[in-house]
Order: structure tokens, then sequence, then C-alpha cells
């Protein structure tokens, strides 16, 4: 049987090497999680989500010192390219194009949770000025809207 030496065994490695190895052993594997969480950038909500209900694509980025979100894509738009804002309140507004319009604006906080911002849902004409956005894990956003004590939110998946 071909064995290998342990420190404590080894011949040319003297006690306090071996307890320094054993020293440095053990905080590397105290620190390891920590070390690696340091490393590794904190997720975020930037960047191309997919509804998971709905099946659109919106894109999250930074407006000034808050996030937004815009419509990219999706079954309606696939279906009419040049869908317009026609459920909207506002008549003024009921001409504008859906694809590239702002339905999420000035979310405000981070990393993980974003508060105070508005959405918009130009299928159904609902908006809401007390959005939360809360990032689930990195490949997950939980977007909610809340209106008086009525909340509606919805699951976006991360597009890589």
């Amino acid at each position: 049987m071909n064995r290998r030496p342990s420190l404590r065994s080894h011949p040319h490695i003297s006690c306090r090497s071996r307890a320094l190895v054993a020293v440095a052993i053990a905080a590397l594997a105290a620190l390891g999680p920590a070390a690696a969480a340091a490393a590794t950038p904190a997720a975020s909500v930037l960047g191309l989500w997919r509804s998971q209900d709905r099946g659109g694509t919106i894109e999250l980025y930074n407006c000034g010192p808050a996030v937004c979100g815009r419509i990219l894509d999706g079954p309606t738009l696939r279906a009419n390219p040049d869908l317009r804002d026609v459920k909207n309140g506002d008549k003024a507004l009921r001409t504008r194009p859906v694809k590239g319009l702002r339905i999420f604006d000035g979310f405000t906080g981070g990393p993980t949770r974003y508060a105070g911002g508005s959405l918009y849902d130009p299928e159904s004409g609902w908006g809401t000025s007390n959005g939360f956005l809360t990032l689930k894990d990195a490949d997950t956003l939980e977007v909610k809207g809340c209106v008086a004590f009525f909340c509606q939110s919805e699951i976006m998946l991360r597009i890589r």
C-alpha cells in the first residue's frame, strides 16, 4: 500500500511549521466563504429580464441616480411591432409606441432591493407610483406594484 505522509509524520517539517500550516489552513477554511463572496461582484438588477408570466423582455438600466426599465420585446410586439399605448389613461399618450416605452421609472436603493419607483403596464393601462424591485438571487427579480393595500407582483428571469 502506497501512503502519502501526513504533515504530522513528515520527517522534514518541524512541529512549529506544522502548527503554522494548521493555523493557516484553519484561517482559510473560516474565511473561505467570506473571501469568495468578497471576490464575487454583487448581483445587479441592471440588464435584460424576461417576464415569467407574459414572456416580454425588459431592459433595466441606470437613469441618473435611479434605475429605470423599458420594453424591448414581447409576444404582442412580435405580433404587432407598431403597437401603441392605446389603454393609457392619458389620451395624449395613447399614440406612443410600446416598444422602447419606459415602464419602470425612478427606483432607488439597492443593491438587492429598490423602492419608490413607478410601474406602468401598457396591456392594462394600470400604473402605480409605489413599486418595488427585489433581487431574489442573481437571476430572479420580483417586481411588485402597490396601490393602497392592493399589490400585484411578477417574477422576472435574467436573460444571459
